[in-house]
């Protein structure tokens, strides 16, 4: 989810996640305090479930590289302490016929390169350095504006409740050379709304963390997150350093455009701006001794980078925009609450689209990473809800046969986009009521029905496969300012388009 996500949006897809059903409604300006983790002392996957994985998984990339404009992509799975898949699926270079090393190929993680600043920066809470509710101009070289008297703290960075508007600039822009040092002073997001209150995703609060880091403890963001995350969990080849060099620039898979049916290599990537929000690169391997660590406490072997309750912290509820569906971790976004708990991150540059999920109660996690044609960005959350809902199945709702006042439908617009520029309705989600409890969805050339499992409460049907996760949708927010929310979308917002908006 780097500066893309305004092109990703037109090709919209729901993701990953699922929430309890919410029966009330909110009244809009006062966020959500999120509950506190279910402390479950474990939760046991299905060992045939478990066991058939590695196939189950071969099955669904055979079936996406033919028909999902699939180049290539990596999967690693981790459970109780080991790794227990990790491959590689069809070529990291399309041209000379090279395929993906499940152990060797990087892939760009994108956003889910964030889970790495957001532990530096609890390295930096640990020691001191950094105060979780002080203002964070405390540890900066300019200065952020305040909003109505009330500075940004810096837990509001790890939920992204900064209240900014965001910024996009076309994919030319991004190949201007600028320091993201430089790039963090120059183009501050304006001020929108109190902080830590509404979410709305933001690669540039991502960005100020790894500023932060940077700033506190005397080491440029890179050198930092080697020394003392990627070295001593034998991380060996992941790096925030842009371009490549030496073993990594050969061992890199390319990112691909489909153009005309055929895939054409791009060239590599470029994210210097807003490096610490997403310019990793990795492999699956050292993506897997990260999870590992997590799953650890903050510990793999003899090495630890956080402290056990550290990574509570980053686990745990912060905000949610909408009551009674799941919100923010710190720094990780909920996918589902219970049964069990569920955290993850999703990544999305233009050329590669990543997906990292535990479930610290099952002592499991995945991830995955794709590159291709736009199709790939769609394979992505399709593989990854096919696993969750293999190991950790649902049933649907119930459905919602009583009589209810109708929920607001019409254009409904998402909060995280830049509000420096006019607003495209092209992006915009229509809703319309089909029935006495279906609601139909139309986006960026998609269209999806759902079906009512409470008072303003919708549960998905199109697309949903026999176990889950289904997205939900509810309808909340106060008469003139009313708002939709999705499970599957904890970081944004819906605001419903006003007759002079549109």
């Amino acid at each position: 989810m780097l500066h893309l996500d305004h092109e990703v949006r037109r090709r919209w897809k729901w993701g990953v996640g699922s929430a309890a059903a919410a029966l009330l409604l909110a009244p809009a300006g006062h966020m959500v305090m999120a509950k506190a983790p279910v402390t479950s002392a474990s939760y046991s996957i299905d060992r045939t479930r478990l066991v058939g994985l590695p196939e189950f998984i071969d099955g669904i990339l055979a079936q996406q590289i033919a028909q999902r404009e699939v180049a290539g992509a990596v999967v690693t799975v981790v459970h109780r302490g080991k790794v227990i898949m990790t491959r590689g699926y069809g070529f990291a270079d399309v041209d000379r016929a090279i395929a993906v090393d499940g152990q060797r190929t990087l892939f760009r993680p994108g956003s889910v390169s964030k889970l790495f600043t957001w532990a530096a920066l609890m390295q930096q809470v640990e020691t001191g350095q950094v105060d979780l509710d002080a203002d964070v101009n405390r540890y900066l070289d300019y200065e952020i504006p305040l909003f109505e008297g009330k500075p940004i703290k810096v837990r509001d960075l790890f939920a992204h409740a900064m209240g900014m508007s965001d910024l996009s600039y076309a994919e030319d822009e991004w190949k201007k050379e600028e320091t993201y040092q430089s790039f963090l002073k120059t183009h501050i997001p304006q001020r929108l709304w109190a902080p830590g209150g509404e979410i709305s995703y933001s690669n540039y609060g991502a960005s100020l963390a790894g500023y932060i880091v940077e700033r506190v403890s005397g080491e440029s963001f890179p050198d930092y997150v080697e020394r003392h995350i990627f070295q001593p969990l034998g991380m060996a080849t992941t790096t925030f350093r842009e371009p490549l060099a030496g073993g990594n620039a050969t061992n890199m898979a390319k990112g691909y455009a489909l153009v005309d049916g055929r895939y054409k290599a791009k060239p590599y990537e470029r994210y210097d701006k807003i490096m610490p929000a997403g310019s990793a690169a990795s492999t699956a391997p050292d993506m897997a001794r990260f999870m590992l660590a997590m799953l650890g406490n903050g510990a793999l072997g003899g090495a630890r980078i956080l402290k056990p309750e550290s990574v509570r912290f980053l686990e745990s509820d912060s905000v949610a925009n909408a009551p009674g569906l799941q919100g923010m971790a710190h720094g990780f976004m909920v996918a589902r609450e219970a049964g069990p708990r569920l955290v993850g991150h999703g990544g999305n540059t233009i050329d590669f689209h990543s997906y990292l999920l535990l479930a610290p109660e099952a002592d499991f996690g995945f991830f995955v990473s794709m590159t291709g044609g736009q199709g790939s960005y769609g394979a992505r959350t399709e593989l990854s809800d096919a696993i969750i809902g293999r190991l950790f199945p649902q049933m649907p709702a119930p459905r919602w046969m009583q009589p209810s006042a109708k929920p607001m439908v019409g254009a409904y617009r998402v909060n995280r986009r830049d509000y420096g520029k006019p607003a495209d309705p092209a992006g915009d989600l229509k809703l319309s009521l089909q029935g006495e409890h279906g609601l139909l969805i139309e986006g960026q050339g998609r269209k999806s029905y759902w079906e009512q499992i409470g008072p303003a409460l919708y549960e998905q049907v199109t697309g949903a496969r026999t176990g889950g996760p289904y997205d939900r949708l509810l309808f909340y927010g106060a008469a003139d300012d009313p708002r939709i929310s999705f499970g599957s979308q904890p970081h944004v917002t819906y605001h419903l388009v006003s007759a002079h908006e549109q």
